[in-house]
């Protein structure tokens, strides 16, 4: 039986992972769903991409986690990708699902479109708390597309707003992740257009991995409210041995 660990993206907790971890723990494995800093109920929203990474960091040494299936969804590929650079020891394998892949130097906003960094800016100097917040019409459209309004309006509501320093953060790595020796799985939902599909999760980013097994399945940037089920299997499969 395996340890899974699952990083939240953006605007989320680690509680909206509960559904996801249900299938995974009832099939015999161990699922753990932090929230990284930043997201935390009563968290500042100055912090930048190093506080977030050292909180996850942080939690696997405080619970002396090892041998483990890090996943990182979005947003939370920077996270695991600066937590493998730290304690790559802890972990037996990398699952990035529809995630950033950054190497060393790079930012989460020079991996998406000049007009998304840029409504994010916008919003977080309109905001004045360093946060940014993702716009219903967006969510509901670009994100959770598979979702029928009232399934996309509940998960909204349970969002919250997300530190925008982590995303203009450059990321200092030692070993980019094509030249980490971690084995790494990379799940691409077919239907997420919360990247365009002329700028794609896969291969634009997967391929930035090296070497690594991919799991293909249907399904929108927001699968964890959709279909919790099967991205609970597409976990397993990226993450068995």
């Amino acid at each position: 039986m395996s340890t899974f660990v699952l990083i939240h993206g953006a605007w989320h907790t680690g509680a909206e992972f509960d559904a996801v971890a249900a299938p995974i723990r009832a099939a015999g494995h161990t699922a753990h769903v932090p929230t990284v800093a930043g997201n935390r109920p009563g968290d500042a929203k100055t912090g930048g991409l190093e506080e977030a990474i050292q909180s996850i960091v942080d939690y696997l040494v405080d619970k002396d986690l090892s041998d483990i299936v890090l996943m990182g969804h979005s947003y939370g590929g920077m996270v695991i990708t600066g937590v493998a650079d730290r304690v790559g020891e802890r972990i037996r394998r990398l699952v990035y699902w529809n995630a950033f892949v950054p190497n060393d130097g790079q930012a989460l906003v020079d991996m998406v479109p000049p007009n998304v960094r840029s409504m994010f800016d916008e919003i977080t100097k309109e905001r004045g708390d360093g946060s940014n917040m993702l716009p219903f019409p967006v969510w509901r459209e670009a994100f959770i597309n598979d979702a029928d309004l009232a399934t996309a309006t509940r998960a909204y509501q349970a969002l919250n707003s997300h530190p925008n320093a982590t995303f203009n953060d450059q990321i200092r790595l030692r070993t980019n992740p094509a030249d980490m020796t971690i084995p790494k799985s990379y799940i691409n939902c077919t239907e997420d257009t919360a990247m365009p599909h002329s700028l794609p999760w896969h291969p634009r980013l997967s391929e930035k991995l090296g070497l690594f097994r991919l799991v293909q399945i249907p399904g929108s940037h927001e699968l964890c409210f959709t279909d919790p089920g099967r991205l609970a299997q597409a976990i397993l499969d990226a993450g068995r041995d």
